[in-house]
């Protein structure tokens, strides 16, 4: 998993447990609503201002989104 994908997937993730739209957090990080949509689906690379206007707008540090996501638990059954 690149670094792009583990920001998409934790902007998405607390975006979606403040229960903000993408055009809300957009307004509030004053960042274009497509910009978001984009950064969810790993299209860019966002610049680090951008990952801290985030960051603030969303209530966290920079760093929890760009920090890995623990691995899924596999289940019994699952294939490894």
């Amino acid at each position: 998993m690149d670094i792009r994908e583990i920001l998409a997937i934790n902007l998405r993730k607390l975006r979606q447990a403040r229960g903000l739209s993408q055009e809300e957090l957009a307004h509030r990080a004053e960042i274009d609503r497509t910009y978001i949509s984009a950064l969810e689906r790993s299209v860019y690379a966002a610049g680090i201002d951008v990952v801290d206007r985030l960051a603030r707008s969303l209530g966290v540090e920079a760093a929890d989104l760009l920090t890995r996501p623990p691995p899924k638990k596999k289940t019994r059954g699952q294939a490894l």
